[in-house]
């Protein structure tokens, strides 16, 4: 299976779902529907003409990662930031780190490989999956991922992913990288 909409009943929680919540919960989002897109690449060629004219955007890169612990991460950094995940295990202060499996990244987070997105901590909170993100999003007007599915894009202002965060019982550790 891929991490398309195709296979969305597949998920401990489907993006239909999720994006029913986030209405439900009065949160502002827009969402588009594209291509499934695998890579930052991939998404850029796609996600540039998502954008809201005048406002500023930022787009994510997603790494599901662990330590030699056993311990689960989910960070969320600009797609164009450079990363080296021994530099950023220091950083974070857990030590070294390595990209999570397939099979683990469905169990602490609910999706496949591709759809990585902070959105899955509706499902990492409780699996106990601590979550970084790149402070330089909170400056932004709408900060873009995707709704626990590769071929879906919401855009949500920084305020709504926050109170997103608050309603499901997240405290994202911010990272203020050079």
């Amino acid at each position: 299976m891929d991490a398309s909409s195709t296979y969305q009943d597949s998920l401990p929680l489907s993006s239909d779902t999720l994006l029913k919540r986030l209405e439900d919960w009065g949160l502002s989002f827009t969402r588009h529907s594209h291509v499934p897109l695998r890579t930052v690449e991939e998404a850029k060629a796609v996600e540039a003409a998502l954008e809201v004219p005048g406002e500023t955007a930022f787009r994510l890169k997603n790494l599901y990662l662990r330590d030699r612990k056993k311990r689960n991460y989910l960070v969320s950094l600009h797609q164009d930031r450079a990363i080296d995940l021994k530099v950023l295990g220091a950083d974070l202060g857990v030590g070294n780190l390595s990209f999570g499996s397939a099979e683990r990244l469905l169990q602490m987070l609910g999706i496949r490989p591709g759809a990585v997105s902070p959105l899955a901590m509706v499902n990492g909170a409780e699996t106990g999956v601590r979550f970084f993100m790149d402070a330089a999003a909170r400056e932004a007007d709408r900060i873009y991922m995707h709704p626990l599915v590769n071929d879906r894009t919401i855009g949500m202002p920084p305020a709504d992913l926050s109170r997103f965060f608050d309603r499901i019982g997240v405290t994202p550790e911010w990272l203020e990288l050079a």
